[in-house]
C-alpha cells in the first residue's frame, strides 16, 4: 500500500538502520555509475539511429546499463529489506519499486531481442529508448526521496526550543 504524502520518509529505527548498513554505501556508488552509462548509452543509441554508426557499440551498451541496473535492483531489494524489513514495495518507496518493476520489464525485454537477434537494431534501439524513458521517470522519483531524506533530516536536527521569528 502507498505511503501517504505527509508520512515521514524514515522513521529513527529506520534512519539508523539506513546509516548502520554498507549497503547504503553500495547504492551510493552504483547509482552515479549507472547513470554515468546510462549517459553514455544514450549517446550511442542516439548517434546509432541519427547516422547509422556504431550500432553494434550501441546495442552492447543498452546490454551493459542493463546489466548494471539488475546490480542496482538486486543489491537495492537488500537495503530496503535491511532498512524497512522487506525486499520490495515498502511503504515509504512503493511507487518507486512499482515503477521499477517496469523500467526492469522494458530492460529485460530488450535484453532477450538483442540475444535472439529477432528484431532489426534499429528497433533493438527504439525498444532501448522506451527503456530508457522508463529508467529516466524512475531515477526522477529516486532523486526525489533522496532530496525528502535530506529535508526530512534537516527538519528533525532543527532545535525545538529557542528564539522564534515573530511574524
Amino acid at each position: 500500500m502507498p505511503a501517504p504524502s505527509t508520512q515521514v520518509l524514515y522513521t529513527p529505527a529506520q534512519r539508523a538502520r539506513r546509516d548502520a548498513t554498507a549497503w547504503t554505501l553500495v547504492q551510493g556508488v552504483l547509482a552515479p555509475v549507472q547513470f554515468l552509462i546510462f549517459g553514455i548509452s544514450l549517446y550511442l543509441v542516439l548517434h546509432s539511429l541519427q547516422t547509422g554508426e556504431h550500432t553494434d557499440w550501441a546495442l552492447a551498451s543498452v546490454a551493459i546499463k542493463t546489466l548494471v541496473l539488475y546490480a542496482i535492483m538486486v543489491t537495492g531489494a537488500i537495503w530496503e529489506k535491511v532498512v524497512f524489513g522487506q525486499y520490495l514495495f515498502a511503504p515509504a518507496f512503493y511507487w518507486e519499486d512499482v515503477v521499477s518493476m517496469g523500467v526492469l520489464a522494458l530492460h529485460t525485454a530488450y535484453l532477450w531481442v538483442w540475444w535472439q537477434g529477432v528484431w532489426s537494431p534499429t528497433d533493438q534501439l527504439l525498444l532501448a529508448l522506451a527503456a530508457y524513458g522508463s529508467y529516466a521517470i524512475n531515477a526522477a522519483q529516486y532523486i526525489r526521496k533522496l532530496r525528502m531524506a535530506r529535508l526530512q533530516k534537516t527538519s528533525t536536527s532543527l532545535p525545538t526550543s529557542g528564539a522564534q521569528a515573530s511574524t
